[in-house]
């Protein structure tokens, strides 16, 4: 079990160079939305996630999260069973912005500098491709709620929407298109 603590935003542009960065390519359903049980193809890794509820305590933003490994046998099964709309995604894995954390934060927060050095955290940017083609969206995920709240956006985010259901791969799944 672990704790999710991320952040989510609307792209304004696209970064430069898109394609330099790597990237996997990501299906998805829903067999529940709430609390949220999906299934998901990352490349040629299945696997089944369980996301409860978010924290009960005022102002933290972090969500229990389980992950099970799947073969693909398994996935197809799974995916059959789900309801609503397959989310297919290009989540491209990019550097994070230079400007996130002042040099005084950063030099006060060593392992959060070598995280950022090593690209343990990142920005996850998803271009959504098929019946969601359009919509682009940047997660970025912390180690801590400190370190989230206290991240500065990078210059091409739009504007947060974190915990906007809207937002969410779970109300995308139920979207009627």
């Amino acid at each position: 079990m672990g704790v999710e603590i991320e952040k989510k935003f609307l792209v304004s542009r696209l970064p430069d160079d898109l394609s330099i960065y790597r990237y996997h390519m990501i299906e998805q359903a829903y067999l529940n939305v709430h609390p949220a049980i999906r299934v998901r193809r990352e490349d040629d890794i299945y696997y089944m996630t369980y996301k409860g509820a978010h924290s009960q305590n005022e102002g933290e933003i972090g969500q229990v999260e389980y992950n099970m490994p799947l073969d693909k046998e398994s996935y197809d099964h799974l995916l059959s069973k789900a309801e609503g709309n397959v989310i297919k995604k290009k989540r491209y894995l990019i550097p994070l912005n230079e400007d996130a954390y002042t040099m005084d934060y950063l030099n006060d927060h060593d392992i959060l500098r070598q995280m950022i050095k090593y690209e343990e955290v990142k920005i996850e940017l998803d271009v959504f491709e098929d019946m969601f083609e359009g919509r682009v969206i940047a997660e970025v995920e912390f180690p801590d709620e400190e370190s989230a709240k206290n991240y500065r956006p990078a210059s091409w985010f739009e504007r947060e929407v974190t915990g906007d259901p809207k937002y969410s791969n779970a109300s995308m799944s139920m979207e009627k298109i």
